[in-house]
C-alpha cells in the first residue's frame, strides 16, 4: 500500500510544480497568442480562415491592437484598433477581400476571412495581439492550390531509334510533379520537361517521353498536387508500327567506319607530334610576348578606370552631402549636421520635490509616496536659440513609468497641473498609462513604438523650426513636430510623473559647465512656486557618440548611417550610400 502511494503523491507534486511554473510565466507575459499548427490548406478562388486565440481566454473586443501582417510588420493584412477596422492601413491587394470574425471575440478567439484567394496570398501570416505594453504573436501559414486540366498526350513520331510521346497541361499551382509509368506502372524517365509560369501564377508542362522498347504497350502521364494530394493522368496506347525498323548492314557500317577511324588518327599523332616538336619553342616565345602586352594594357586600364572613379566619387559625395536633409527618419545622418548639446541641470528651475545631484547631472524625487497634482520638472541650464543641436536621454525602467521630456520656451508657466503642448510653449513626448505618445495642440498623438526605448535623442534644429525625437536603441524614428512657432530661447525640459523611472543625463563638457559661477547662474534662474511632491524618479544625461580629434581640438561626430528613404529619392540615397561606403 505504501509503494502504491509514493508514486501517486510524486504525480501529483510534479503536477501542482508545472502549473505553477505556468501560471507565474503567464502572468509575467500577460497572456500567449496561438494559432494553427497545421499548415492552412484552400483551393484557388476559395476563402481562407485565418484564426488565432489568447490564452488565458479573455475578451479581445477591447484589446488595443489586432493586426494579421506578411512579413514585415507594415505589409498589414487587416488592422483592428480603437474597436474599429484601420482600412488606411491595410495593402491594397487585400482591400474588399478580408473581414474580420467577431463570432467568438468573447472566448478570445478573432479571425480575418480572406476571399477570393489568389496565389500571391500563399505564404506566411503572423498575427498580433497588443494590450497596453504586453503583446504576442503567432505565426499562421497558407498554402493555396490549384488544380489543373487533364493531361493531353500525342504521339509526336518516330525519333532517335524510339516513339516520342508528349503530355501537355496547364492551371496547376503550385508547380505541379509529371510522372510517366509504363503498363506495368514502372517509372520512366521523361528526356524533356519545360514548365511556364502565366501571369496569375498559374504553372502550365510540357514533357516528352522517348520510348525505345518496342514491347512498351501504352504509357500514363499524371499531373500530381503536392499541396492537395491529389493527381489527374492519361493513357496513351503506342501502336508497333510507330517503332523503326531493325537495320542489319548498320552494325557492319559502324565496324568499319571505326577501323578506318582509328588509321586516321594514328597518321595523325605522328605528323603532329613531329610538327610540334619544332613550333614548341617559337609558340611559348609568342605566348609570352602576348602575355606581357596583356599585363601592360591591364595596368593602363586600371589607371584609367581609377581616376574615373575618383571623379565620380566626388561627385556622389557633393550630391549626398546636399541630400542629407531629405533623411530625416535616421538620427545618424541627422548627428553629422547637428552640434552635440552640453549642458547640466538648472537647480534654480526644479520643483521642490526634485532633488539634484551635486554634479547637476541627475535628478529624483525626494518623496515618492506623495501624489500632488503639480509639475514635477527641471530645466537645462543652457539654451538654444540658434542653429541645430541634439543631445540624448537614457532611461532606465522607462517601459513601466510616467515621464515627459522634450524642449520648452523660456518663460513659459510651468505651474499646476496640465498637457505639455506646442500652444502652451511646449514640444514635448513621452510615456502614460495608455503608452508612448506626443503631446500636439489638438491632444495626444499614440506613437508605435516596435521596441521600448533604453535612449531617446533629441534633435532641436532652430532654423527650419524642426524638433524630432528618436528611439536611439533601434535607431527608428518616433516623432517630429514640423514648422514649430519659435521664438526667444528654448531649454531642455524633463518631467518626473510616476514610477520607478531612471533617466540619466551626461555630456562631455557638463563637468566644466557644472562648476559655472554663482553670478553666471543667477541670470539665467527661473523660479518655481509648488509645493512638496513625491521622489523616485531619477534623471541622468548620458553623452552622445562622440571622440576627440588626434589633435585634441574638438568633437568629431559618430559615423553617418545611410539607408534608402521612401519616396522618389530612395533609389538614390541607395546608390550614394553604395558608391560612397562601400
Amino acid at each position: 500500500m505504501e509503494n502504491h502511494r509514493k508514486p501517486s503523491l510524486l504525480f501529483h507534486v510534479s503536477c501542482l510544480f508545472v502549473l505553477t511554473q505556468l501560471l507565474s510565466w503567464v502572468t509575467t507575459k500577460e497572456f500567449l497568442v496561438f494559432g494553427t499548427s497545421d499548415p492552412i490548406v484552400v483551393e484557388l478562388g476559395a476563402e481562407a480562415f485565418l484564426p488565432c486565440s489568447v490564452f488565458p481566454a479573455m475578451n479581445v473586443e477591447n484589446m488595443e491592437e489586432l493586426r494579421w501582417f506578411r512579413s514585415r510588420f507594415s505589409e498589414a493584412v487587416l488592422v483592428y484598433r480603437d474597436q474599429e477596422e484601420q482600412k488606411r492601413e491595410q495593402m491594397p491587394g487585400y482591400s474588399q477581400r478580408t473581414l474580420l470574425v467577431k463570432d467568438q471575440f468573447h472566448q478570445g478567439t478573432a479571425a480575418v476571412r480572406i476571399q477570393n484567394v489568389q496565389t500571391s496570398d500563399s505564404g506566411i501570416y503572423i498575427c498580433h495581439f497588443k494590450q497596453g505594453v504586453f503583446y504576442d504573436e503567432a505565426i499562421l501559414e497558407l498554402k493555396v492550390a490549384a488544380m489543373g486540366s487533364v493531361p493531353e498526350v500525342y504521339i509526336k513520331g518516330p525519333e532517335d531509334g524510339g516513339v516520342c510521346v508528349v503530355c501537355m497541361t496547364s492551371g496547376w499551382y503550385p508547380e505541379p510533379q509529371v510522372r510517366w509509368k509504363d503498363s506495368r506502372g514502372e517509372n520512366l524517365t521523361a528526356s524533356l520537361e519545360i514548365h511556364h509560369e502565366d501571369a496569375e501564377g498559374l504553372f502550365s508542362t510540357e514533357t516528352s517521353l522517348l520510348v525505345r522498347n518496342s514491347s512498351v504497350r501504352n504509357v500514363t502521364c499524371s499531373t500530381f498536387n503536392t499541396v492537395l494530394g491529389q493527381e489527374k493522368a492519361m493513357t496513351m496506347f503506342l501502336p508497333e508500327p510507330f517503332f523503326p525498323q531493325a537495320s542489319t548492314w548498320k552494325p557492319a557500317f559502324f565496324g568499319t567506319l571505326t577501323m578506318m577511324g582509328l588509321l586516321v588518327l594514328g597518321t595523325s599523332y605522328l605528323l603532329i607530334r613531329e610538327r610540334s616538336a619544332r613550333l614548341k619553342k617559337q609558340r611559348d616565345r609568342v605566348n609570352l610576348q602576348h602575355v606581357k602586352d596583356e599585363l601592360q594594357k591591364t595596368n593602363e586600364d586600371a589607371l584609367s578606370f581609377n581616376d574615373a572613379l575618383m571623379v565620380e566619387h566626388a561627385r556622389r559625395k557633393a550630391a549626398y552631402m546636399a541630400a542629407w536633409r531629405k533623411a530625416q527618419l535616421y538620427a545618424d545622418w541627422l548627428k553629422e549636421h547637428f552640434e552635440a548639446c552640453t549642458f547640466t541641470l538648472d537647480p534654480a528651475s526644479a520643483h521642490p520635490i526634485l532633488a539634484i545631484s551635486l554634479d547637476r547631472l541627475s535628478v529624483s524625487r525626494k518623496d515618492s509616496t506623495l501624489c500632488l497634482d503639480d509639475l514635477f520638472c527641471v530645466l537645462g541650464i543652457r539654451g538654444i536659440s540658434s542653429g541645430r543641436h541634439y543631445w540624448e536621454v537614457k532611461l532606465r525602467n522607462g517601459d513601466s513609468s510616467k515621464w515627459t521630456l522634450g524642449v520648452c520656451r523660456e518663460g513659459v508657466d510651468r505651474k499646476g497641473c496640465f498637457s505639455e503642448c506646442p500652444h502652451k510653449g511646449f514640444w514635448t513626448v513621452g510615456r502614460s498609462s495608455s503608452g508612448y505618445l506626443a503631446y500636439i495642440d489638438s491632444g495626444r498623438a499614440s506613437l508605435s513604438v516596435r521596441q521600448a526605448p533604453q535612449s531617446v535623442g533629441v534633435f532641436v534644429d532652430y532654423t527650419e523650426g524642426d524638433i524630432s525625437f528618436y528611439n536611439m536603441s533601434d535607431m527608428s524614428h518616433m516623432f517630429s513636430f514640423h514648422e514649430a512657432s519659435f521664438s526667444g530661447t528654448l531649454f531642455p525640459y524633463f518631467r518626473l510623473k510616476s514610477g520607478n523611472v531612471s533617466m540619466i543625463i551626461s555630456s562631455m563638457a557638463c563637468a566644466s559647465e557644472g562648476r559655472e559661477g554663482e553670478e553666471g547662474r543667477r541670470g539665467r534662474r527661473r523660479s518655481w512656486k509648488g509645493s512638496e511632491g513625491k521622489k523616485g524618479k531619477k534623471l541622468v544625461l548620458l553623452p552622445l557618440k562622440e571622440s576627440l580629434s588626434p589633435a585634441g581640438e574638438g568633437l568629431v561626430p559618430g559615423s553617418c548611417a545611410v539607408d534608402s528613404l521612401p519616396g522618389e529619392d530612395s533609389s538614390f540615397l541607395q546608390h550614394a550610400r553604395n558608391s560612397l561606403f562601400p
